[in-house]
């Protein structure tokens, strides 16, 4: 376990007009009683390394457990205090002109407890920021965006809440669509019965996982995944007509190809290839 460190950075005027800037990070050994009726003037993230303590916010307790943490929007009555004899927390607090909108556009949970897995990178993230926040300017600016979007990044890829698996879970069960859907794209055959079969479970079931880590369907992305090889092989083979194409990347129909390219690209792959071909 690392000491107890802390840098708050300086905020400029220029900062203010950035998407996101960091304005402080921390790691505290032994966390004492916070008690803040106002709230705090920034976002704040909090979460636990080791030992026990328990964050208050809209009158509800929870309790943090390692490698479990809180995010809060800025001025949001909340308090914390210990509950083993040793609390160790790290916290990191930012601001920005669109922290809110990215905040939201990530769909980070605020006020609920997120936890994630001991192995992946936000667990020890405390002992990565020890040694690097020894020079704050390395924090300010554009440099200190990029830290704050790279950590919420992490949250949202590791991040687990009411029992909701993380991104990095779902793409990991759903790896072996994603090879045969880059291995058999082009067999017009391909389709939700066969991907549901090579993951062993339902269509209806492929259909779920896929929505939580996609937002659309897994026949929705290998549809897409044809379109985009369809576009490399119009600018790598301009020889090949559009009918052969339409061939290599699965679509039995040429004319379906057409009508779906143009709802996906915008233009027709004549279109396309004319205006990227040069």
């Amino acid at each position: 376990m690392g000491a107890t460190y802390g840098r708050h950075f300086v905020t400029t005027e220029w900062d203010q007009r950035l998407p996101l800037h960091l304005t402080s990070i921390g790691f505290s050994e032994h966390q004492g009683v916070i008690s803040r009726e106002g709230g705090f003037h920034s976002f704040h993230w909090l979460h636990t390394v080791e030992g026990c303590g328990e964050f208050t916010v809209n009158e509800q307790a929870v309790k943090l457990y390692p490698n479990q943490g809180i995010l809060l929007k800025p001025h949001v009555p909340h308090s914390y205090h210990a509950e083993t004899d040793r609390w160790s927390v790290w916290f990191m607090t930012f601001e920005g002109a669109l922290a809110n909108p990215i905040t939201a556009s990530l769909d980070l949970q605020h006020m609920r407890p997120l936890s994630w897995e001991a192995s992946c990178p936000l667990a020890d993230i405390h002992e990565h920021y020890s040694e690097q926040i020894r020079y704050s300017f390395d924090f300010t600016g554009v440099s200190g965006s990029q830290v704050v979007y790279d950590f919420l990044s992490q949250l949202k890829q590791f991040g687990e809440s009411s029992g909701q698996q993380s991104l990095s879970k779902g793409h990991e069960r759903l790896t072996p669509i994603y090879l045969l859907i880059e291995e058999r794209f082009g067999d017009p055959d391909l389709g939700l019965a066969r991907m549901a079969d090579t993951l062993e479970v339902s269509p209806q079931y492929l259909n779920t996982l896929f929505r939580k880590s996609w937002g659309i369907s897994p026949y929705q992305y290998l549809v897409q995944f044809r379109i985009q090889k369809s576009k490399e092989l119009l600018l790598s083979e301009r020889g090949r007509t559009v009918k052969g194409i339409s061939a290599a990347v699965g679509f039995q129909d040429d004319s379906h190809f057409v009508h779906t390219f143009r709802r996906l690209a915008g233009m027709t792959p004549v279109q396309f290839r004319k205006q990227y071909g040069e």
